[in-house]
C-alpha cells in the first residue's frame, strides 16, 4: 500500500511505476501474522534489479515460509531520491510501502563493485546507521551476498553478516536463527556468535585486521571462536533445490523482461579472467525433467512469450540436445521464443542448430573475449579465430541475421594490437 506522502510525489517523477508495487505475482502478507520481515535490496534501479534471477529465487524462497515476508527494495533514481530527501521520506519496500528501517533483516545483493556506494546511499536514505559497530540492537540485521561478496573487505565494516556461496539453504538457516533470537530476547552479539557457525556465513566484526607498512592487509585474526577460513555454502542438488514457479511481472519494461530458467551452476571451462567460473564452481546440473517442468510453470504463471535458459555456458549442459527437444515440444506449439545466451563458439554443433531452427529465432551471442589469438591463449579461452568465423558462418547460413560477439578490454598483457584485433575480427 502506497503511503500518502509517497503518492503525492509520484506525479513529479519520470517512472512512477518503479515505486508503487502491486505487480502480478507480488506477495502481500499481513505484517502482524509474520515473525520476520525481510527487505531484499538491489542497489540499482528497478529495471536492473527486477532482471536479477537471484532476487527472484530468494524472494520466492522467503515468501514460501508462513513466518516471514520478503519485500523488494530498489535504489530510487535521482529524481525520486531528491523528492524523498526533500520531503523526509525514508526508503520503503514496494509490497507494503513500509519503511525498511523497521524490518528485521535487510539484505543487499552485490553484483558489481560500482554498486557499493549505492548500498551506503540506500542505508542513509533509509535512516539506518552505516557502520555495523554503531547498530547495537538485534534488528535490523544488515547483510549482503552475491559474487562481489567473495571479497567483502572493502565494505565489511558496514555489514553484520556476509553470505558466501549459494544462498538458498543459508538464508533459511539465518532466518530460523534470527527468529529464535527474537523470541528468546537474545542480543545482536548472541545472534552473531551463533551465525558464525553456519557454513557460508562470514561475520566481519569477529576478525581483527592488521596491516603492512604500505597499507595492504597482512592478516585477519579470528576472535570469538570464528573460523580461520569461512567455507562457502554449496547447494549440492539442483533438482531438489528451491526454484520459484512464478516471477513478479513488472508494469514497465525491464532489462530482461522474460521468464528465466537456470539450467546449471558452475562451468566446465577454466577461463582465467572469469570470476563467475570460480565463484560458482563446482558444476551442478538440473535434469531435463526438472528444467522442462520449471520452465512450463513459469510461462503459465507469468504469460511471458520468451523463455531464456540461464547458465554460464548454456551449450555445455551434458544433455543439451535432449533438453532442447523436450522444451521445443511445447514452446514451438505455444509460440514461445526460446533464448540460449552464453553459447560456446566451439560446440555450436549441427545438431544444436537443427534444434534451434525449430523455434522462433532470437539473437545468438558468442563470447570471443579477445581480438587476437595470443590474448585468447593468455586468458585460457580455448577457441581459435577459425572456429569463431566458422560458427558465425554456420549461423548466417541457417537463417540468423545477427550474431553478437562479446569482447573484453583491459585484460592482462593487452596491447593496442589486441584492441585493433577486435575490429579486424568483426570485419571478417
Amino acid at each position: 500500500m502506497i503511503k500518502k506522502e509517497v503518492e503525492k510525489i509520484l506525479q513529479y517523477v519520470q517512472k512512477p511505476a518503479r515505486y508503487v508495487g502491486g505487480e502480478l505475482n507480488s506477495v502481500v502478507k499481513n505484517p502482524d501474522e509474520v515473525a520476520l520481515r525481510y527487505a531484499f535490496c538491489f542497489p540499482d534501479t528497478y529495471e536492473i534489479g527486477m532482471s536479477h534471477l537471484g532476487m527472484k529465487i530468494l524472494y520466492g524462497l522467503v515468501n514460501a515460509r508462513d513466518d516471514a515476508w520478503c519485500e523488494r527494495v530498489f535504489a530510487p533514481d535521482t529524481d525520486m531520491e531528491e523528492l524523498m530527501r526533500k520531503n523526509n521520506i525514508p526508503l520503503f519496500a514496494l509490497e507494503s510501502g513500509d519503511y525498511i528501517k523497521d524490518f528485521d533483516i535487510i539484505g543487499f545483493t552485490l553484483q558489481y563493485e560500482l554498486s557499493y556506494t549505492n548500498v551506503l546511499n540506500m542505508l542513509d536514505l533509509a535512516g539506518i546507521k552505516l557502520f555495523s559497530k554503531d547498530r547495537t540492537e538485534l534488528t535490523p540485521i544488515i547483510c549482503c551476498g552475491g559474487p562481489c561478496a567473495c571479497n567483502p573487505e572493502p565494505i565489511a565494516d558496514f555489514f553484520d553478516i556476509v553470505f558466501l556461496g549459494d544462498g538458498e539453504e543459508t538464508t533459511e538457516q539465518v532466518l530460523d536463527l534470527l527468529k529464535y533470537c527474537k523470541e528468546n530476547g537474545l542480543s545482536k552479539h548472541d545472534f552473531l556468535l551463533k551465525a558464525k557457525d553456519i557454513r557460508g556465513i562470514y561475520v566481519p566484526s569477529f576478525y581483527e585486521p592488521s596491516y603492512n607498512d604500505d597499507g595492504t592487509l597482512r592478516e585477519l585474526k579470528p576472535i570469538n571462536g570464528a573460523p580461520k577460513k569461512v567455507k562457502k555454502a554449496v547447494v549440492a542438488d539442483m533438482d531438489t533445490c528451491y526454484y520459484p514457479d512464478k516471477f513478479v511481472v513488472p508494469f514497465i519494461n525491464i532489462v530482461h523482461d522474460r521468464a528465466v530458467e537456470e539450467i546449471f551452476r558452475g562451468c566446465i571451462r577454466g577461463c582465467r579472467f572469469c570470476q563467475a567460473g570460480f565463484t560458482y564452481r563446482p558444476i551442478r546440473e538440473k535434469s531435463v525433467e526438472t528444467i522442462n517442468k520449471q520452465s512450463k510453470a513459469l510461462i503459465d504463471s507469468t504469460g511471458y512469450d520468451e523463455l531464456s535458459l540461464c547458465s554460464l555456458s548454456t551449450s555445455d549442459h551434458s544433455c543439451v540436445n535432449e533438453m532442447l527437444t523436450s522444451l521445443i515440444d511445447w514452446t514451438a506449439k505455444d509460440n514461445i521464443n526460446l533464448s540460449l545466451p552464453s553459447l560456446r563458439v566451439d560446440n555450436f554443433s549441427d545438431e544444436l542448430v537443427e534444434k534451434l531452427n525449430m523455434v522462433r529465432k532470437s539473437g545468438l551471442t558468442f563470447a570471443a573475449e579477445a581480438g587476437t589469438q595470443r590474448l585468447r591463449d593468455v586468458i585460457n579461452k580455448n577457441i581459435s579465430e577459425e572456429e569463431i568465423l566458422h560458427t558465425c558462418t554456420k549461423a548466417f547460413d541457417n537463417g540468423w541475421t545477427t550474431v553478437k560477439l562479446y569482447f573484453m578490454m583491459g585484460l592482462p598483457t593487452e596491447t593496442m594490437e589486441d584492441i585493433e584485433g577486435i575490429a579486424n575480427l568483426g570485419m571478417n
